[in-house]
């Protein structure tokens, strides 16, 4: 008697892909970083640094945008969720409208600038485990 194994390997997330998403978590996390030393020193050049940080943070996070939709329209995506697409595209527009108010003057970018970096600093780790938890082993035990 034959016994045949069907085996079944998760596909593994593409390491361009998971080098973009996981990138984005350290540069937004120093945008909100840089936004709570601005408001308890008042030091504009934390803005400064701020808006860099954030720029950063979309150019990562546009490209992994865009990895995450080239992954979602490929015939052998297994199993990707749309949702993990979403709220890239949600990231990546506050994202945007965060360096918006950046651009504006240090004074005037407060405290919008700080509660928008601090809610896509959390979105952009909840991404990030999202898109990596997207990728577990499927097995029968």
């Amino acid at each position: 008697m034959t016994a045949i194994v069907d085996r079944t390997y998760p596909r593994q997330l593409h390491p361009f892909h998971a080098i973009l998403l996981a990138g984005t978590i350290p540069l937004f996390l120093g945008a909100t970083l840089s936004d709570v030393a601005y408001a308890s020193s008042y030091q504009v050049q934390w803005v400064n640094f701020a808006s860099w940080l954030i720029a950063g943070g979309l150019l990562f996070g546009g490209l992994a945008l865009l990895c995450a939709l080239i992954g979602l329209f490929r015939a052998d995506h297994g199993g990707r969720r749309p949702a993990y697409v979403l709220l890239l595209v949600v990231i990546f527009v506050l994202g945007f409208i965060n360096a918006l108010v950046h651009a504006k003057d240090a004074w005037a970018s407060m405290p919008t600038g700080l509660v928008l970096s601090g809610i896509v600093t959390v979105m952009a780790i909840a991404a990030t485990w999202i898109g990596f938890s997207a990728f577990q082993a499927r097995g029968e035990r």
